[in-house]
């Protein structure tokens, strides 16, 4: 039966009050496609008021499964009609070519940046690529340590890298073996290391509809030779570089009479995550930086004489985060072996901090989670940078983050309500 009854196609287990899907051969879903590791899917929970999407998956009110938790809460969850159609991406084609689609990200001398605790990058699209480290000295003076991994000198190069071939060259990133567009920058600050050769860079341009050009990783792949890997939505228009990644298919679980709308355990463990993210993150130091997520970003100092001076480098504000995000990258992404786009780092804007001195504006501050695995599930690194006067940037990394980034919505918001 599909209806009430548990099928051989798709095995739906509450495992201590969580949903989990699992994978096998379709016995009973008429002419629907076996369910596959290849396919994702995404467990969630509407209320009385639910109506099924217009867009996306098909859903027919008759193909559910009744599930039971371990505190005996049942769900009606309607499963999505899967589709084996997908486009041709060997059809001929005849549009612009990658140059051609790159050209307008070339020509308003864009550039995209990449923090990382200590070493900043700047690609300056088809310019050049700069690696460099601001510290302040005494007075207020600033001093930048900096090498340029590499320089596009002539225009025609980008034409000279573009080699029309019917195979598309693919590189395995993140787990996924992506298509790209490689273009070769050369005659960067000389490297000692290899008897005062000139530093290089093959840039990397991958097809991902919904990226602002961010920067997705920087390798040394051998001395003074660099890897950058960029996600662009450019390329999408050329069917040979378009990232083929699977649509999340929605299982909605309706909650039935007598039943909560989410488990009682998935709540507590959402509850148990959100209590990790609420103990402010302090950084080491002199000064060191109060995080606390959703509220603000302090800076203080402790002493026995004075007491605690603090100074609040910037507070939270929903709606002036999402005016900024808006304009600015909120998340980036890491390419996963199943196809799915995975949230890897999201940044918020924290403003209306204390006014600064030097600047006579308020502080503010960029905060960006990041994923770290790492042996102890609650470590947390943290880091602070200025890269301008009084506007800074906290980078706080955490195992604890992992668990939630995928929850962000394209604002960067992330989801740890219940």
């Amino acid at each position: 039966s599909r209806t009430g009854e548990m099928t051989a196609g798709l095995l739906l287990v509450f495992v201590g009050g969580l949903l989990e899907v699992c994978s096998g051969v379709s016995a009973n879903r008429g002419g629907y496609p076996s369910f596959t590791d290849e396919v994702p899917f995404k467990i969630t929970w509407p209320d009385a008021e639910f109506t099924l999407p217009t867009s996306g998956a098909l859903y027919n009110e008759d193909d559910f499964v009744i599930m039971t938790t371990t505190e005996k809460e049942k769900y009606k969850c309607l499963l999505p009609s899967l589709t084996a159609g997908e486009e041709d991406y060997d059809k001929e084609y005849g549009g612009p070519s990658p140059g051609d689609l790159l050209e307008p990200l070339f020509k308003r001398s864009s550039c995209s940046y990449r923090i990382e605790s200590y070493w900043t990058y700047e690609v300056c699209h088809g310019k050049h690529i700069r690696q460099y480290h601001e510290e302040k000295e005494t007075g207020q003076k600033i001093s930048v340590q900096e090498y340029f991994l590499g320089n596009l000198a002539q225009k025609n190069k980008v034409e000279e890298a573009e080699d029309v071939k019917s195979t598309v060259p693919t590189k395995n990133i993140e787990g996924q073996l992506t298509p790209y567009f490689s273009l070769e920058m050369g005659n960067g600050t000389p490297c000692v290391l290899k008897q005062n050769q000139p530093r290089s860079t093959s840039v990397l341009y991958v097809c991902h509809p919904e990226a602002k050009h961010e920067i997705l990783s920087v390798a040394e792949v051998t001395t003074c030779e660099y890897e950058v890997v960029v996600l662009t939505p450019l390329l999408c228009a050329h069917p040979k570089y378009r990232f083929k990644s699977s649509p999340v298919n929605a299982i909605f679980c309706q909650a039935l009479a007598g039943s909560p709308l989410r488990p009682q355990q998935l709540a507590q463990l959402d509850k148990e995550q959100e209590e990790q993210l609420k103990p402010p993150f302090s950084g080491v130091g002199w000064w060191k930086y109060e995080f606390c997520y959703g509220k603000h970003v302090h800076q203080y100092h402790e002493d026995k004489e004075q007491g605690k001076n603090i100074v609040v480098v910037g507070s939270w504000n929903a709606e002036e985060h999402i005016e900024w995000a808006k304009k600015n990258v909120a998340r980036s992404y890491q390419l996963k072996d199943d196809g799915v786009q995975k949230v890897k780092l999201v940044s918020h804007f924290y403003g209306h901090g204390d006014v600064c001195d030097l600047t006579g504006k308020p502080r503010q501050v960029i905060v960006k989670l990041k994923c770290k695995e790492s042996e102890s599930p609650h470590a947390v690194t943290v880091y602070m940078l200025e890269p301008q006067t009084c506007q800074y940037i906290l980078g706080v990394e955490s195992p604890v983050i992992c668990r939630i980034l995928d929850t962000a919505d394209e604002h960067g918001l992330l989801s740890l309500s219940s």
